[in-house]
Parts: C-alpha cells; structure tokens; sequence
C-alpha cells in the first residue's frame, strides 16, 4: 500500500492541487490510489470501476447499477414473483427451467422496484417477472438492465430470447 505517497508527489511538482471534498464531512483529504501490482486484480478492479454507475431517474432517486456484459454478470437472470402469495408456484417453475441453461438467481423478498434495484446493483442483465399475466397468458415480463425496457415474452420462447442476449 503506498496510501496517497504518488498523488502527493504528482500534487507537489505538477502545482495542481488534486484533494477531494468529501460532501458529507466536507473535510478536504488527498485520496489512496489502489494499484495491485500484479495477476488479475488490476483487470477485476478496472472492470468493476469502468461497470459501477450511479444514474439519477426521473423521480429523483438514485440508481446504482453495474453495466457488466451477460458474460461477465454473475447472474444471467433473475425471476422475481410479482405477488409471493400468487405467483410464487409459477416463478418457482420458471427459476428451474431456465436454471438448467442460464446462471439464475430467485428473489421474493420486499417489493419489486426494491428487487430490481438489487439486481442491477450486482450487473444481472435481465429480470423477469412473474405475474397474471403469466398464469392466465404464458406470458412473462422481461426487464433489461441497462435500459430498463420490458419486453413481454412467451413462456415457451424465453430460453431462445435469454440464449440471444446473454451469448458473447
């Protein structure tokens, strides 16, 4: 660890002054610099830096979402149950179809907007919902991270859907 040492030293001859105001503290502090030197904790740290974002929504909260590619998310896709109560049952079939094919995640916890916020915190491309209209259709919901699109996809056509926008 070389704590601040080279951004102190690049401040010193270059005469710009390069501290950071923290905003809640608001104490002025020169940064660390994470630099590992070797094997792949340089590649995992810039990919996880040039993916991390935080976007502000039309309704004034904040997102945080990692833009990771398909092939890189941990998950693929999760199946969230619209209602625990109702569609639980269904989103559980759904969640083991797709894992025989797909790194899947399942979650029935809290609200949906909540659900998804998770999801795109930790980079799943594609969230799919679970609803009436999955019981009475054959119908599902499918949200894409990074633009939060949804498309409404048939159940039988969802592994073909998923298996073209997770392929790399």
């Amino acid at each position: 660890s070389r704590t601040n040492y080279d951004l102190g030293r690049h401040q010193e001859h270059s005469k710009v002054n390069l501290e950071y105001l923290d905003p809640d503290t608001n104490q002025k502090y020169l940064p660390y610099v994470v630099e590992p030197s070797v094997g792949v904790e340089r590649l995992f740290l810039v990919t996880l830096f040039n993916a991390y974002d935080k976007e502000l929504l039309d309704n004034g909260e904040e997102r945080e979402i990692l833009h990771l590619h398909p092939a890189l998310a941990p998950y693929k896709v999760a199946v969230l149950p619209l209602i625990k109560k109702r569609h639980a049952d269904k989103a559980i079939e759904v969640y083991s179809s797709l894992a025989k094919k797909f790194c899947v995640t399942y979650d029935e916890s809290q609200n949906i907007g909540k659900r998804y916020r998770r999801e795109d915190a930790i980079g799943t491309p594609f969230c799919i919902t679970v609803d009436d209209e999955t019981i009475e259709n054959g119908t599902v919901t499918v949200r894409e991270r990074d633009s939060m699109l949804q498309d409404v996809v048939k159940l039988e056509d969802l592994e073909a859907y998923l298996a073209e926008r997770t392929k790399f």
